[in-house]
């Protein structure tokens, strides 16, 4: 059976689909390693192992590493300021294998992060990415198998403050769910279960059968918000009050929309108006902070502004749909990053 995805590339369904050597009990207390232990990595291990999972911790970034290993994880904001014990490393090997390997490195270094991370992934290992923009499941995918890799996103919004201190903006749903699945039916047990241990660890985590509609709907945020965000030093909530900016927030949200409709995945009006009004809102925390992609730009480092603008003007290009508001967003940010690149 084949399954079309977000554009036109077809995939075929593989044989045994989801039957091979996975155990839903390993997944009722699963061992967890986080590759790439920024802003959301460091948080969603930081909580998990909080919660009583047993959570590695793999990062290229030895002073962040460094000083976790020294005094735990550091999480100040929203549920208090405290220390977590965690494991840390900066070398896959020293993870051992995981039931559960969140992949949560930038997305233009996923490719690289998962081969380099091979000894963690076992027979019985789960994949799941909450990285920013879409094709990420796709890449994964290429090197250990369709079999092994869910979908998930999340509303949660954090920052990397330091080494070994992550600020946490919020307490929002986490989503997983079957990405390479054509069946759009009940949940599937190692959803159900993994959904049900990351909650009962203390990670709102919620399973959808609708995953890849709900990972364009985040991305909707993400287009909207992210590179107006790193462009202006400014936060969610501060941008939306200034009327040119909010202007230029729906007009790329409804050009992101328009591409996500074309490939198959409509929107409605008011659900775009909703995902806008909780991302900018400040009571729930999200609207007080500032992009990654902010926080890319002002450290000096590469954005993701290809993996999450560049792939949605790539499928518009591929549907006919035009992105004039992308394609000057992506040509600001590509100017501010000339400045180090």
């Amino acid at each position: 059976m084949a399954i079309r995805l977000g554009s036109d590339k077809i995939w075929q369904k593989q044989d045994g689909f989801r039957k091979g050597p996975f155990t839903v009990n390993a997944l009722k207390s699963p061992k967890v390693v986080v590759i790439g232990a920024g802003a959301i990595g460091g948080l969603f291990g930081g909580l998990l192992s909080e919660g009583g999972l047993d959570v590695t911790l793999v990062d290229v970034n030895q002073a962040h590493i460094d000083a976790i290993a020294m005094n735990g994880l550091k999480i100040v904001g929203y549920g208090g300021d405290r220390f977590i014990d965690i494991k840390a490393t900066t070398d896959p090997k020293m993870a051992g294998v995981g039931d559960i390997v969140i992949v949560q490195c930038k997305a233009t270094h996923t490719e690289n992060a998962v081969k380099n991370a091979l000894p963690v992934f076992g027979d019985h290992t789960i994949v799941v990415s909450f990285q920013n923009g879409i094709g990420n499941e796709e890449v994964i995918a290429g090197i250990i198998g369709e079999e092994r890799v869910i979908g998930g996103l999340t509303a949660q919004a954090a920052i990397v403050e330091g080494p070994g201190v992550i600020r946490n903006y919020s307490d929002l749903p986490t989503y997983v769910g079957e990405i390479f699945d054509p069946d759009v039916g009940p949940l599937t047990p190692r959803i159900e279960t993994l959904a049900q241990s990351f909650s009962a660890a203390g990670l709102d985590t919620h399973g959808s059968s609708t995953i890849r509609l709900d990972m364009w709907k985040k991305l909707l945020g993400n287009i909207g918000l992210s590179a107006t965000s790193g462009t202006t030093d400014l936060a969610s909530a501060d941008m939306i009050k200034i009327p040119e900016l909010a202007a230029t927030i729906h007009r790329a949200v409804n050009e992101a929309a328009a591409v996500a409709a074309a490939c198959g995945f409509a929107i409605p009006e008011a659900e775009k108006h909703e995902i806008l009004d909780k991302l900018t809102s400040t009571s729930a925390g999200t609207g007080e902070s500032k992009s990654s992609l902010c926080a890319d730009l002002r450290s000096g480092r590469p954005t993701e502004i290809d993996r999450i603008y560049g792939t949605v003007v790539r499928f518009g290009k591929e549907h006919g749909v035009s992105t004039p508001t992308l394609d000057t967003l992506i040509a600001i940010v590509r100017g501010m990053e000339s400045h180090y690149i």
